[in-house]
């Protein structure tokens, strides 16, 4: 009696049920554990067709297919199903089973249910955290790297370039202000960027100052306006008691195209950063492109050598 008492506050202690179904009358039973799962009284009658209705599309998809061939072939099975529960609670179980055969054919499948809501949440804000950058809620630069590489490796889903922007200003607003409010106008800046690019696959903050947007393109000429609404949109003034800080933004801008190596084509967008910055800044650059420029209507479009930059704000 000792064992069967601690047996059974151990499950609970690890919100863990046991159940099974009979085969192939598909009756089932639970312990007290797995009707709190779903959010039903203890004794309720039980009807499986109804009880499937609980699991998420997805999880009635995945739990029917594990569940066939565990009754074909024998052999258990492990699966996390989403539920949403009868009073229309979000939860996740661990289903456990096991089948019995009885003179060759199966005739009930059983094990435990086990409640990971919370380790499913704690996984999900882990990858939040890893897929998102704290202070300014853009794309982080891990799954940015991971997301640019995927892009550099297919041309299936239509032309793409790396617009990369750096602040102009913003070591001033630093070194004026304090570090609370530099990482306000990060914070700005980010807001900023991501109304200016509207339709950007992915906008995200690679490092202090610095940005990266990529973005659905059809030319040098659409990467051009791109780039533009970006130099604008990216340019505002902080008043201070003392002085006013003019924040404006340097962009260098590449095609990407598929087979060429993530690094190659972050470096040519990268060179004609750096060419904005030692140029004066507050301008973008377009780096040369195997596809010839097609001249625009804005008179703002200077073609310069192998490259078009927008005049200076």
């Amino acid at each position: 009696m000792h064992l069967r008492e601690l047996f059974d506050r151990s499950f609970k202690a690890a919100r863990i049920g046991v159940w099974e179904c009979s085969l192939p009358d598909q009756t089932l039973k639970w312990t007290d554990m797995v009707y709190e799962f779903f959010d039903l009284a203890p004794q309720t009658p039980l009807a499986r067709d109804e009880i499937i209705k609980l699991y998420t599309p997805e999880a009635r998809r995945q739990l029917s297919e594990v569940r066939d061939r565990a009754i074909r072939t024998g052999e258990g099975f492990a699966l996390d199903a989403q539920i949403v529960t009868a009073k229309g609670n979000n939860r996740w179980i661990r289903i456990t089973a096991c089948v019995e055969f009885t003179g060759g054919n199966a005739a009930r499948i059983f094990g435990v249910k086990q409640d990971i809501t919370a380790e499913k949440t704690m996984m999900e804000q882990l990858r939040h955290l890893a897929e998102r950058d704290i202070l300014t809620g853009l794309t982080s630069r891990t799954r940015f790297e991971t997301f640019f590489s995927e892009i550099c490796g297919t041309g299936s889903h239509g032309t793409k370039a790396l617009l990369l922007a750096d602040l102009d200003g913003f070591k001033s607003v630093n070194d004026t202000l304090g570090h609370q409010a530099g990482d306000d106008c990060l914070k700005v800046a980010g807001r900023r960027l991501s109304r200016a690019v509207p339709e950007a696959n992915m906008v995200a903050r690679i490092g202090g100052d610095e940005f990266a947007v990529i973005h659905p393109c059809s030319s040098p000429e659409d990467l051009a306006k791109i780039a533009a609404r970006v130099v604008k949109g990216m340019h505002w003034t902080i008043a201070t008691p003392t002085r006013n800080i003019r924040i404006a933004t340097s962009v260098g801008a590449a095609i990407i195209v598929p087979g060429q190596s993530p690094k190659d084509i972050f470096a040519k967008a990268d060179h004609v950063l750096y060419e904005v910055k030692s140029g004066g800044k507050n301008g973008f650059r377009i780096a040369p492109s195997s596809r010839p420029v097609v001249e625009g209507p804005q008179a703002t479009l200077l073609k310069e050598g192998n490259y078009l930059t927008v005049g200076r704000l």
